[in-house]
């Protein structure tokens, strides 16, 4: 038998499997098919958790080096918050246009270029000399991002089959959540010990050596036909602007208020844009998401949980990084150690659920999560300008913690479980939108509702209020979850049935 017959044997047979049976289908692939799953060693995943590491780190890394870095290049109120926002804007308003990419051109290449800017952009946000050049390199290392994080989720989805593809999904979403609170403890030491620039040049080695490695383990993917190479640039620079001016807005709403002219013309211009976004994905042949994508429930509900969770845990990294420096008192490496029981409890926890989701539905960890993040962000709201780290801060980390860790692996899980691997780019890169929208919607919608964040007695007012936000948008994840997050075990995330 000619090799290509053994090979369309084993795709007839594979189709079968994913057929749904007459009668209600188990939610639980069975051992069979596992077994003839070829297995592929874990070293190309290894490679694109590094990469999404140092990707995730990214977000928070700069919140404990911020003073620093402001002192240096004469930060104004609003640079501090746009230092943040630049990277996650840029991330997550072009993520979509990466998933794109990543679907229709070689995975392999899209993950290279997007590593490569990454990595240039990082060089040069550690030799900027003013807060603007700051701004604009954190921006285009959110642009590289937008390139690498759904390339290198899209080769894990083409590369690992059934159970393997379960648990390399649950070690990324556990990534997603450690990297961002490793990221304030790395701030902290790096900013310390080397200066504030070690924050961004600690990237270059990494990315140079991830993509050195990628080259010679992962093979080249396969490049779509020209005719289906259409891309919706349009689309991409309508939906950046629109998130850019209504962040912009809300970020000024603190020193013009709500009702102010500005922030009405901002914000209705940013509503503008967005709805001409909406216009030309109806209307173009090659939208960013194609209409059958928002019909797939576990990826959108997930997604926009995904937005939520990492808005309030990236707003709470960036406001208690500030209070326990102004606060508090602590310095940067202190502030940085300080994290570390967060981090720890995070990684704990997110193990734990990595190993529970094969026999607890995934809305299930993730309302449990909700819940648990909740009864943290209570504890915070009621330190009431406390200054002791020990008894006003830390129990609410711990607990907060607790409730992160299980969320981000289970809603990885959750996203990409109805997904075939043919659209896991274009799913990864809605996943990851909303986790970079959420994080610059969450430091912005945070810093408006505690208010002034340049003073001492304004942070110890702002912090109390800014986690009474956080609860009522706790409240309103754990409604969505409930209604709208399918109760699937975490063992259906390497099923996807394909579409055809």
């Amino acid at each position: 038998m000619t090799q290509q017959a053994i090979r369309s044997r084993r795709a007839a047979a594979t189709e079968q499997r994913h057929q749904p049976a007459a009668s209600a289908p188990s939610s639980v692939p069975s051992h069979t098919d596992d077994a003839q799953s070829p297995r592929h060693p874990w070293t190309t995943l290894g490679l694109m958790l590094l990469a999404q590491f140092m990707v995730i780190l990214d977000v928070s890394v700069v919140n404990v080096a911020l003073p620093t870095i402001g002192r240096a290049l004469d930060f104004s109120s609003g640079d501090y918050q746009w230092a943040i926002s630049a990277y996650v804007l840029f991330s997550g308003g072009l993520l979509l246009f990466g998933g794109r990419l990543a679907d229709l051109m070689d995975r392999r290449g899209v993950f290279l270029t997007g590593l490569v800017v990454f990595t240039a952009a990082s060089l040069a946000s550690g030799l900027a000399t003013s807060a603007l050049m700051l701004i604009l390199s954190r921006a285009a290392q959110g642009a590289g991002a937008a390139m690498l994080t759904p390339a290198a989720l899209s080769i894990i989805m083409t590369t690992y089959r059934g159970r393997q593809r379960g648990a390399a999904l649950a070690v990324w979403g556990a990534i997603g959540s450690t990297g961002i609170a490793a990221g304030v403890l790395f701030g902290g030491l790096l900013t310390s010990f080397l200066g504030w620039q070690a924050v961004f040049f600690i990237n270059v080695p990494i990315g140079v050596l991830v993509a050195a490695l990628t080259w010679r383990v992962v093979p080249a993917g396969t490049t779509a036909p020209a005719s289906r190479r259409r891309l919706d640039a349009p689309g991409a620079v309508t939906l950046v602007s629109g998130l850019v001016l209504l962040v912009y807005a809300i970020e000024g709403t603190h020193t013009h208020g709500w009702d102010s002219m500005r922030t009405g013309l901002l914000l209705g211009a940013s509503v503008v844009l967005l709805a001409v976004f909406g216009m030309i994905e109806r209307k173009t042949a090659a939208p960013l998401v194609p209409p059958h994508a928002w019909k797939i429930r576990s990826l959108i509900s997930a997604s926009t949980v995904m937005a939520g969770v990492t808005g309030v845990v990236v707003g709470a990294i960036f406001l208690s990084s500030l209070y326990l420096q102004r606060v508090v008192g602590l310095s940067a490496v202190q502030t940085g150690l300080a994290f570390l029981p967060l981090a720890a409890v995070i990684t704990g926890t997110a193990a734990v659920a990595s190993k529970l989701l094969g026999r607890v539905s995934s809305r299930t960890m993730i309302a449990f999560g909700l819940v648990v993040m909740g009864a943290g962000a209570l504890l915070l709201a009621s330190s009431e300008g406390g200054q002791s780290y020990l008894a006003d801060v830390l129990p609410g980390f711990l607990v907060l913690g607790a409730g992160v860790g299980p969320m981000f692996v289970a809603i990885s899980v959750a996203a990409m479980s109805d997904v075939p691997p043919t659209e896991s780019g274009l799913a990864s890169g809605l996943m990851m939108t909303g986790h970079e929208v959420g994080a610059a919607l969450g430091v912005a919608i945070l810093t408006a509702v505690g208010g002034d964040l340049t003073s001492r007695a304004g942070l110890i007012a702002a912090y109390p209020r800014a986690f009474d936000g956080v609860l009522m948008i706790l409240g309103a994840l754990l409604v969505v979850t409930l209604i709208a997050v399918p109760n699937r075990t975490g063992s259906d995330a390497g099923h996807a049935t394909p579409h055809h």
